[in-house]
C-alpha cells in the first residue's frame, strides 16, 4: 500500500481556551478511512497537548519555564489521545499512541525501531497518532510544532507524501496580503524568505517550519503539501492534487518525474496563447517558452505561478510556472530574448517559461 503522514497544528486542532474541535478529528477519521479503501496508509501526527495542558490547567500564554511547559504538555497529551481515540471509534478505527523525542532519530538503531512499530500498527490496521514527547524533552520544545518531525517520519517511513494541515492556507508571496504559491518545483532561498515565524500563543514554528519540513521531505524524495485544516475529510483532494493549497515536488527524482506533479496540479490562475512554431519547440524539441512565440495573455497571475500554455486551436498542450507576472508578459510578448533583457535589467534569464519547470501534456501530433 502507498503511505502518507498527516499532520495537524494546534491551530486547527484547538477551539480556544483547552476546547478542542471534535468535529474536525471526526471528519479527518472519516478522510483516512477514504484514503484507506483506495490503498493508502495514513500515519497521524498531531500537536495540540501543550495548547489543551494550558487551557485544562487555566494557563492563558505558553509557559516559558520547561518544567510548566512539560507539564502542560503531559496534561494535555491525555486530552488529546481520548479525543483521537473517540475520533477514530466514530469510524470502526482503533488509534495508537506514539510519542517520539529527537534522540529517536539520532541512531540507527532507534530510528529502526520506530520504523517497525509503526509498520506493525499499520499492519494491523491502527492509526498511529504521533506527537512528541514534550513532557521528558531535554531541550525547550522545538520540534516545531512536529513540523520537521512529521518530515522526518516521512522520510523514515518512506511515504509518498507529506501532508501539513494548519490554519494557513499555505505558502503565500507575502505573510499579510501576498498571494498564495500552488506550486513549488524547488525550495530555493527566494522560497525560504516568503516564510515567517508564529505569533500564537500556543503553537511554535510557523510557516518557517514548515518550509524545513519541506525540504527535508522533498530532498528524502517525498512530495509534500502545506495547506488549511479546516476540511480536512478533503484528503482524497489533496492526495490527488486537487486541493487548494501549496504543492512541493519531491526532489531525488528524474526531471521527467517532477513534471508529472506539475501536470496534474490543480487550476493555473492563467494561459498562455502560442504560436505554432513555439508549440514546436515545447512539444518537438523539449524547448523552453519564450516571449517571442506567445500571441497572447490572459488570467490574473504573478510570478512563479502555474499557468496552461495553449496552441493556436486553443487546445492546452503544457503546463509550466510563469517567470513572469501578467503585467510583465504583456510588455514582453512577441519579443526576442535580447528585448525581454533589455526591458528588465535584473533578469538574466529570458525565458518565459523554463523547460523544466514546463510539463507537456500530449505530443506535436496529438
Amino acid at each position: 500500500m502507498k503511505k502518507i503522514v498527516v499532520k495537524l497544528g494546534t491551530g486547527i486542532l484547538s477551539a480556544g481556551e483547552g476546547r478542542i474541535h471534535s468535529d474536525r478529528m471526526i471528519n479527518l477519521a472519516q478522510g483516512i478511512v477514504d484514503l484507506r479503501a483506495s490503498g493508502i496508509e495514513t500515519i497521524l501526527v498531531s500537536s495540540g497537548s501543550v495548547g489543551l495542558g494550558m487551557g485544562k490547567l487555566g494557563i492563558s500564554e505558553r509557559p516559558k519555564d520547561l518544567s510548566l511547559l512539560r507539564a502542560c504538555a503531559s496534561v494535555g497529551q491525555c486530552l488529546l489521545m481520548n479525543a483521537w481515540s473517540k475520533a477514530f471509534e466514530s469510524v470502526n478505527l482503533v488509534a495508537s499512541q506514539v510519542l517520539l523525542t529527537r534522540e529517536d532519530f539520532k541512531s540507527r538503531d532507534r530510528s529502526q525501531k520506530v520504523q517497525e512499530t509503526l509498520s506493525a500498527l499499520l499492519e494491523q490496521n491502527v492509526v498511529p497518532v504521533v506527537n512528541e514527547n514534550d513532557s521528558v524533552s531535554d531541550e525547550e520544545i522545538k520540534f516545531g510544532d512536529n513540523d520537521v518531525l512529521s518530515a522526518l517520519l516521512a522520510s523514515l517511513g518512506k511515504a509518498e507524501l507529506l501532508v501539513i494541515l494548519s490554519t494557513a492556507r499555505g505558502l503565500m508571496t507575502h505573510p499579510d496580503i501576498g498571494d498564495l504559491v500552488p506550486f513549488v518545483a524547488e525550495i530555493t532561498p527566494s522560497i525560504e524568505q516568503m516564510a515567517q515565524g508564529t505569533n500564537s500563543p500556543t503553537a511554535v514554528g510557523g510557516m518557517t517550519t514548515k518550509i524545513e519540513a519541506a525540504n527535508i521531505a522533498t530532498k528524502s524524495g517525498c512530495a509534500a503539501f502545506i495547506g488549511s485544516g479546516e476540511k480536512p475529510q478533503e484528503l482524497g483532494k489533496i492526495v490527488n492534487g486537487q486541493a487548494e493549497g501549496t504543492f512541493f515536488a519531491p526532489c531525488g527524482l528524474e526531471l521527467n518525474e517532477r513534471k508529472k506533479w506539475l501536470a496534474f496540479f490543480p487550476s493555473p490562475k492563467g494561459s498562455l496563447h502560442i504560436d505554432e512554431g513555439a508549440c514546436e519547440a515545447i512539444l518537438l524539441n523539449g524547448g523552453s517558452l519564450l516571449a517571442r512565440g506567445l500571441n497572447e495573455v490572459s488570467g490574473d497571475f504573478g510570478k512563479a505561478e502555474v499557468v496552461e500554455i495553449v496552441n493556436p486551436s486553443g487546445k492546452t498542450i503544457a503546463r509550466g510556472i510563469t517567470r513572469f507576472s501578467k503585467e510583465e508578459l504583456l510588455l514582453i510578448q512577441g519579443k526576442t530574448n535580447s528585448e525581454v533583457l533589455d526591458s528588465f535589467q535584473g533578469r538574466n534569464r529570458p525565458e518565459v517559461v523554463h523547460r523544466d519547470h514546463l510539463a507537456p501534456l500530449q505530443t506535436y501530433l496529438d
